[in-house]
């Protein structure tokens, strides 16, 4: 066998790695400014590339490891080359995402997302370091005046403990008014998650009428197992992103043997990025939720002509999506970032092939 010819992970059928060189061919890496603090950032690297099959992203967060990049190099690779199945739908309800912003400058944020009245849903960032419970309730009423057809969701990241996690989203809840549809990785890992479902239950705590929803985000894409949230009965639903799940083929297949409704949602990916998180949506079998994937609202520059936002709450899904030049040339970062970016694909390229030999230590 080809040493860059492997069985895919989970799929039946034979896959060509493309070699690192023809890879680099034809890549690019830029900078993107940001219009509001995200995760930290305030701008975001990518690589994009051009295969047979159209453009791929890469752009792993700078922390991550080549183990954890390989499924973000992994899910460029499909969506440059390689063919997905015919999608189901071609319209994508979008909602909205809130930075951790003070209360005056939420107004300005949900109006990047085109008309606020069509706003499906807003998912409002919440325990951001630095901040306080005022300040999350502060964020969440303003949303809820400007946007009160909008569902409501609150995604720490991660970010409380159980005791926290609790009295905050018993309060979250309160504000909005039944419009609350869950409550994104409150606390940190699968077990906990499990265990605060247990605590909300007891306490009583409810949005309409009915136990209040719990999302999981991290305890899947980050997860050794994604699959452990449906087994020990830690969520309500799962989020799934493209490229740390490793492309929209893998990600269809965890919502499957998952189990549970799915929302799909951006890692803070260009228009190029977005493009397969679409791809992704389209082909669900259901789509009980709308999708975070309006997040080049928040470059910005983005690296094509026209980006990739929503219109009366929804996106319709693309043709091929054509980086500009003239972008990429503009936003091109400096030569030693680039070989940074160059020696991360090496790594995680290099991992990827072990993976999918089956040779991974």
């Amino acid at each position: 066998m080809d040493p860059h010819t492997a069985r895919s992970l989970g799929n039946r059928e034979t896959w060509q790695l493309p070699m690192v060189e023809e890879i680099l061919a034809q890549a690019h890496v830029v900078s993107l400014p940001l219009r509001t603090r995200f995760r930290g950032q305030t701008r975001r690297e990518a690589m994009l590339f051009r295969g047979p099959a159209g453009w791929g992203e890469f752009a792993p967060f700078p922390e991550y490891a080549a183990g954890e990049s390989a499924a973000w190099l992994r899910a460029g690779l499909e969506a440059g080359w390689q063919e997905l199945s015919t999608p189901l739908r071609r319209r994508i309800p979008i909602n909205a995402t809130m930075p951790a912003v003070s209360p005056e400058q939420v107004e300005s944020v949900l109006a990047r997302f085109g008309a606020v009245e069509s706003i499906p849903a807003v998912k409002i960032k919440v325990a951001e370091p630095g901040q306080t419970l005022q300040d999350d309730v502060a964020r969440f009423r303003e949303v809820r005046r400007l946007a009160p057809q909008a569902g409501l969701r609150a995604d720490a990241n991660g970010g409380w403990s159980i005791a926290e996690a609790v009295p905050a989203l018993e309060r979250l809840a309160e504000i909005s008014e039944g419009n609350f549809e869950y409550a994104e990785q409150p606390v940190a890992g699968v077990e906990p998650l499990a265990q605060l479902r247990e605590a909300l239950a007891a306490a009583g705590v409810s949005s309409a009428g009915a136990p209040l929803r719990i999302a999981a985000d991290e305890a899947v894409r980050k997860a050794e197992d994604p699959l452990r949230v449906a087994r020990l009965g830690a969520a309500d639903l799962i989020v799934v992103k493209v490229p740390p799940l490793g492309g929209v083929r893998r990600a269809l297949q965890i919502v499957e043997q998952a189990g549970l409704d799915a929302v799909v949602s951006s890692a803070l990916d260009t228009s190029v990025g977005l493009a397969a998180g679409l791809a992704l949506a389209a082909r669900l079998p259901s789509l009980p939720y709308a999708c975070g994937l309006g997040t080049a609202a928040l470059f910005e520059h983005d690296v094509v002509d026209a980006p990739l936002l929503p219109t009366a709450g929804e996106l319709v899904l693309p043709g091929a999506v054509e980086p500009s030049a003239a972008l990429l040339e503009l936003h091109r970062v400096e030569a030693d970032r680039e070989q940074w970016w160059v020696q991360r694909l090496r790594d995680a390229h290099q991992v990827l092939a072990a993976e999918l030999l089956g040779l991974r230590a």
